[in-house]
């Protein structure tokens, strides 16, 4: 962990305090925010310059060493000066400094990456490589079940109470970013997962009596950290030539939605996305679904054998 000078430490913390509880971000998110704080302090550090009193083209020169002596990638880049941008515009919220300095700067433009997801088959391939017999085994299988069925963040899928949980209605009510709530629903195959769970799994687990509905083998509360283990772990058990994260099952439930006609609202509504912007990168998807229904429905996609001979 790079070193700072003591003065810094408690303006990061209470913005990371901020990030936390009035932000709700991800433990994940807060320690990215985090890193990218103590590195810009510790290149302060080294050129001797006050984070108070910053002008433009100390910006520049920061953006400079970036790229050419850290050889950063674009993306990087802009995700630390997005971080930079965010801590500076609480700096001056808090007066702490009198403007956010870092909005004259803009960052590189950023490669374009399309979303990777999990074809369907793959990821039936997943949820047979869980033991339904073991208490963990069903804890892993409902994990990957709840992450397709809802598209929900990892965040917040270790933050559900059984509470949250509406058995009836079969939705589960999520606080997303922002503390903002929303209420997704599940289908049938987790919801018959979920109920296997909670009779079995849930009562060897919950050693604690823990209101969260995943568990660690100690009866605490599951983390996004244990969550990424434990997803490692299963695709490791199947053929399946791929990295995973939490993250990458989200985008396998934005892209099968949209591939089956799902408007982009609705998945923008169930993502918790703020702006449709954030959704529409998943529109690349549809491509396939739209030259299927072009061939199929346009009456002169085709050239009949009659019409070739006459």
């Amino acid at each position: 962990m790079v070193k700072i000078l003591e003065k810094y430490i408690k303006n990061i913390e209470q913005y990371l305090d901020y990030l936390k509880y009035q932000k709700n971000y991800s433990d994940y998110t807060i320690l990215s925010y985090h890193d990218d704080i103590l590195e810009f302090f510790e290149y302060l550090k080294r050129e001797g310059l006050d984070y108070k009193n910053l002008v433009y083209s100390d910006l520049r020169f920061y953006l400079m060493y970036l790229k050419e002596e850290k050889k950063d990638k674009n993306s990087s880049i802009d995700r630390k000066l997005s971080s930079l941008r965010g801590f500076y515009q609480f700096l001056a919220n808090e007066g702490v400094v009198s403007s956010n300095v870092f909005t004259l700067l803009s960052g590189p433009k950023r490669e374009k990456k399309l979303p990777r997801y999990f074809e369907y088959n793959e990821l039936e391939d997943l949820f047979l490589a869980c033991d339904l017999d073991d208490c963990l085994g069903q804890r892993d299988r409902l994990i990957l079940e709840m992450l397709y069925a809802t598209g929900v963040r990892v965040g917040e899928l270790v933050s559900i109470k059984v509470s949250d949980i509406s058995f009836n209605e079969r939705t589960i009510l999520i606080l997303g970013k922002g503390n903002k709530e929303r209420i997704v629903p599940y289908g049938e195959y987790c919801d018959e997962i979920l109920r296997l769970y909670l009779s079995k799994g849930y009562l060897e687990l919950n050693k604690k009596n823990s209101p969260y509905l995943f568990l660690n083998y100690q009866g605490g509360k599951l983390t996004e950290r244990g969550v990424r283990y434990l997803l490692e772990q299963i695709i490791k058990k199947t053929s399946i030539q791929k990295q995973i994260s939490p993250h990458m099952i989200r985008h396998s439930f934005a892209t099968h939605l949209l591939n089956q006609g799902c408007d982009l609202m609705t998945v923008q509504k169930l993502l918790g996305h703020e702006s449709i912007k954030a959704t529409q990168i998943y529109t690349h998807v549809t491509t396939d679904r739209l030259k299927n229904v072009y061939q199929n429905s346009f009456p002169r996609a085709h050239i009949t054998k009659d019409k070739v001979d006459n």
